[in-house]
């Protein structure tokens, strides 16, 4: 898989996922530093990777899924690198209502089992992974440019 971040060819660390694969149980943190695991989270849910809440493509592709989302049957999670606290912040800041935050920086646990971790970086890439009741993959992005947004129609339209 060839992704790049401003036009450089990055490492991707981890199992990369197709949709049909069941994603594997994984450890993060919440916004109270309380250890979540995938069995935690029911029903169908989207996650998006994103480097970081704090730059202006992450903010916007997680308040646009926010806006999207708030009426269908899935549970959103954004998962990134940066620390409980900040994802806490940022969501106050944002009005962010419709979409969860869960960091990945204690483990790296789900960057592993989605093969996400930015070996150059130490952040996550850019992903739209959507899994049914089963955790089985449904819909997944792996967006080639980090810096660019996701397909939102093209998810959206597979939900």
């Amino acid at each position: 898989m060839n992704i790049t971040f401003q036009g450089n060819k990055i490492t991707l660390i981890g199992k990369t996922l197709n949709i049909g694969d069941c994603l594997e149980d994984f450890k993060v943190v919440d916004n109270n530093l309380n250890e979540v695991s995938l069995k935690d989270l029911p029903g169908k849910k989207v996650f998006l990777t994103v480097p970081s809440l704090d730059t202006p493509v992450c903010d916007l592709e997680v308040r646009t899924f926010n806006n999207k989302m708030g009426k269908l049957d899935y549970n959103v999670y954004a998962i990134s690198m940066d620390l409980p606290f900040a994802q806490s912040r940022w969501c106050g800041a944002k009005g962010v209502n419709n979409v969860s935050t869960l960091s990945d920086y204690k483990n790296h646990s789900f960057s592993k089992v989605t093969g996400t971790y930015i070996e150059e970086l130490g952040l996550l890439t850019r992903s739209v992974i959507v899994v049914d009741e089963n955790n089985k993959v449904t819909y997944i992005e792996y967006v080639k440019e980090v810096t660019n947004e996701p397909d939102y129609d093209e998810c959206l339209k597979n939900l």
